[in-house]
């Protein structure tokens, strides 16, 4: 049976109300959670953006929870520092603190200045920063020179055991590419038959560890509220790459999202304002052979869902607490 987990959003919630979010999440009975790693919304109407890695101590600190993030080493953050930072977590928080390396969005990075890499060019310095990041976890002292320079890095605190590093995935050709580096693969909900291709492209091709789903929905006690909100709050997050990765600015993300339609939406987004909809959908995803199901509500407002789906959907999902994916 699935593991049903909470995002957090940095994105659309100030981070001290997203700490209360979580920490009610797992009063709730909620086992596992993870957050995004931003520095810019894709929105005006979203309109937050915290720093996760501080965040992050916070939630693991003040909750049960286990954690995990999706960041992007080598250009907004250099991967010797993603090491130390997950070092530090995974070392006061055994087992319970993972990390997904992804090769980053143009709106974010941009921050540098630096030039934004075609995406072959981001794939190998993704590797490269993934090596460089499980040697450095492993104790090693890293040298390189590649698309990532690093020099005489090493990590003087170690986490027993390392934390798991996940590689997302959104096509069936990144799940096999990634295979020969991760300890797992996290994609996000899109229609089933592409859904159905990744874990087994992923663990055809040598993968092994779990395979975690984003899932993005939108519950309201009506229907039409449950749309309204997804309409607003994700309607510029709705595009197949390479959009994402290569808009610039929020402007140009509200450009495109305004020939969002809510047929459109329905695509990227589960709205419904029955949780026994929910709760069928979430099932089929199990059953498309995902182990961990991050629950992601695009509103604002997450108390409300978080009871909702507490009292009727978490029972659905029975199970001993999860230790971190692995």
């Amino acid at each position: 049976m699935a593991t049903l987990g909470f995002h957090a959003s940095h994105e659309q919630i100030a981070p001290a109300q997203l700490l209360r979010d979580v920490q009610l999440a797992d009063a709730a009975g909620f086992t596992a959670a993870m957050c995004s790693d931003h520095f810019t919304p894709w929105s005006h109407a979203q309109g937050h953006s915290g720093f996760a890695w501080s965040w992050l101590g916070a939630a693991l600190a003040t909750t049960n929870l286990t954690f995990g993030t999706v960041t992007a080493p080598g250009q907004r953050y250099h991967p010797a520092v993603i090491a130390q930072a997950a070092a530090t977590l995974a070392s006061m928080f055994p087992d319970r603190f993972w990390l997904a390396q992804g090769s980053g969005e143009f709106l974010n990075e941009s921050i540098t200045g630096d030039p934004w890499p075609p995406k072959e060019d981001r794939q190998l310095r993704l590797e490269e920063c993934v090596d460089a990041i499980r040697a450095l976890l492993a104790g090693d002292e890293v040298n390189h020179r590649g698309k990532v320079q690093i020099r005489g890095a090493r990590l003087w605190d170690l986490p027993s055991p390392a934390p798991p590093l996940m590689a997302p995935a959104i096509s069936p050709e990144t799940a096999a590419q990634s295979a020969g580096w991760a300890d797992g693969i996290i994609t996000v909900n899109q229609p089933h038959e592409r859904l159905r291709q990744l874990p087994g492209a992923y663990r055809d091709n040598g993968g092994r560890g779990p395979a975690l789903l984003q899932v993005h929905l939108s519950w309201a006690a009506t229907e039409a509220e449950a749309m309204e909100l997804a309409m607003d709050q994700w309607r510029d997050n709705v595009f197949q790459p390479p959009i994402p990765a290569d808009l610039p600015t929020i402007e140009h993300f509200e450009a495109v999202g305004r020939a969002t339609t809510p047929e459109l939406i329905r695509q990227a987004v589960l709205v419904s304002s029955d949780t026994s909809e929910h709760a069928q959908w979430l099932h089929e995803f199990a059953e498309l052979g995902f182990d961990f199901l991050y629950l992601h509500h695009v509103g604002q407002e997450q108390s409300a869902f978080i009871d909702a789906f507490a009292d009727s959907v978490l029972p659905l999902f029975p199970g001993e607490p999860p230790a971190v994916p692995r």
